[in-house]
């Protein structure tokens, strides 16, 4: 049931979302900032880069409360909002992400609290002529309720779940031939990133690439902790206990692999005592030991690591030195 939307069926689409849920859009605020916010909040930004904050912090927030602990040792858990979000102007590399966290809360023994969040969220593609300045973006082809895809000043709306097809019905139908088309394009054009992390993610897990190269790429780390704020699949974090005025408050917050004491020990010991080794650990991590594990990189491409980082060491630069440096 394909669809084509103009400005005016979007507007209906989106208040028609808003009903049912906390609908996030994607807006730009007055420093050029695009992020997702209430609807509402500010003006659409349909077109450009892609958020800054990762989508997945809708069902993983950085400061998660979890549970009360009363003053006689009583618990109460905290609920997750009353209203499902609905995530919308997702591309096809955040729904990736989306979908690789899907796997890891779930996976026995399941993440209750985060399953809570993600419980009847509905997840709306933007793709097409969506990325800055109008240009391309890749299809999804699914991972998602529903997708839009831009064709300028129309969408075409292509269903995945029932609960999409749903939310197009009355609208104008559209013409498979242009969908086929966008499809296409994205053929004709490949994925260069993608060929270059493929053949980085083998030298790494093949165990060429010497340790002079991570204590020189973990040189150039500042500490900042940026990389892992920004990614999707990041999804290490530790506990915090703060007491309120008649209860502890306990939540969990995010945490990083390249602070100095993600795994310091009891004892004193550290098993990742140099930012070589946390270095090392992070580009392995999601090039290989995710890999070995769910089948797929943790790196999902969407470039937000490389975008924050101050010196230039995201994911997708360190692939490029790597194979520039080892891959003959």
């Amino acid at each position: 049931m394909l669809k084509r939307l103009d400005r005016a069926d979007l507007e209906k689409l989106l208040a028609a979302l808003a009903t049912g849920y906390r609908l996030l859009t994607p807006q730009r605020l007055a420093d050029g900032t695009r992020l997702h916010r209430p609807h509402g909040e500010g003006a659409l930004a349909l077109q450009g880069e892609p958020v800054q904050r990762k989508p997945t912090e809708a069902f993983f927030p950085q400061h998660d409360p979890l549970l009360r602990i009363g003053e006689q040792g009583e618990v109460t858990t905290c609920d997750p909002p009353d209203r499902p979000v609905a995530l919308f102007g997702l591309n096809a590399a955040d729904l990736a992400c989306i979908a690789f966290i899907d796997r890891f809360f779930a996976d026995p023994p399941a993440d209750d609290h985060y399953l809570a969040r993600r419980k009847d969220a509905l997840l709306v593609g933007l793709t097409g002529f969506a990325g800055p300045g109008g240009d391309f973006l890749p299809p999804a082809n699914g991972m998602c309720d529903l997708e839009l895809l831009a064709l300028g000043q129309n969408w075409l709306g292509v269903p995945w779940t029932p609960r999409g097809e749903a939310l197009l019905e009355g609208f104008p139908d559209g013409e498979q031939a242009e969908v086929e088309e966008l499809q296409e394009t994205a053929r004709t054009r490949g994925n260069p990133a993608q060929d270059l992390l493929e053949k980085a993610a083998g030298l790494v897990a093949s165990e060429v690439v010497p340790d002079d190269f991570w204590r020189e790429i973990g040189d150039r780390c500042i500490l900042c902790s940026g990389c892992n704020l920004a990614c999707p699949t990041c999804t290490c974090f530790c506990v915090e206990d703060r007491q309120e005025q008649a209860a502890t408050l306990r939540s969990r917050v995010w945490d990083s692999c390249q602070f100095d004491a993600f795994m310091r020990e009891a004892s004193g010991h550290n098993p990742l005592g140099t930012e070589a080794l946390r270095t090392r650990r992070r580009i392995h991590h999601k090039l290989a030991a995710d890999v070995t594990r769910w089948g797929e990189f943790g790196c999902l491409l969407c470039g937000r690591c490389d975008r924050v980082c101050p010196t230039g060491i995201g994911i997708q630069a360190v692939a490029a030195e790597i194979l520039a440096r080892f891959g003959a």
